[in-house]
């Protein structure tokens, strides 16, 4: 398990491995927190730019008709799904 040192100003590195492991550079925040007793942190994703590569491409452009298109069919589907429920 890696391990850290506090310094006197109350900061700490973390250990390449994590640092590695969570895709974490220099300039990024975390979130820290204690929970039962333990420090935890997690990733603060600040960008858009970070979330690229999340989703899939689609297969091909979609034009600004096939997705207002889309949504057209989505919200005519949701009411009559909202209307069988009543």
């Amino acid at each position: 398990m890696p391990t850290t040192t506090l310094t006197t100003k109350g900061q700490l590195t973390l250990p390449k491995e994590i640092r590695e492991a969570l895709g974490l550079r220099e300039g990024d925040r975390l979130d820290v927190a204690v929970e039962d007793g333990h420090v935890v942190m997690y990733p603060r994703i600040k960008r858009l730019q970070d979330l690229r590569g999340i989703l899939p491409r689609p297969p091909r452009p979609i034009s600004v008709e096939e997705l207002n298109e889309g949504i057209s069919q989505a919200a005519a589907a949701a009411a009559t799904d909202k209307g069988r429920r009543s």
